[in-house]
């Protein structure tokens, strides 16, 4: 299993667009994909597990992946995180 600790640092934090792009980009996966807030965890494949992770902008995540694919993953997931979600 890999860990990384990502940061959401788009203004409008982990909303409906950048859950749908994680969502998205997980499923292209075969490893299993995470994010942990808190002791709360949420399946990257699911947009909704991903909203009640309720990540506003500042908010430290934990990334975890396990699985054949998992440095390719961790690392596509990561630069979601690191551009934004790509979101102006």
């Amino acid at each position: 299993m890999i860990t990384r600790t990502v940061m959401v640092s788009n203004p409008d934090g982990l909303h409906l667009r950048p859950a749908g792009k994680i969502a998205s980009l997980a499923s292209s996966y075969q490893s299993q994909i995470e994010l942990e807030r808190s002791g709360q965890i949420a399946d990257c494949r699911s947009m909704i597990g991903l909203l009640t992770l309720g990540a506003a902008q500042g908010t430290e995540l934990i990334l975890r992946v396990q699985g054949p694919d998992a440095d390719d993953a961790i690392e596509a997931i990561t630069k979601l995180f690191d551009t934004q979600f790509d979101e102006p």
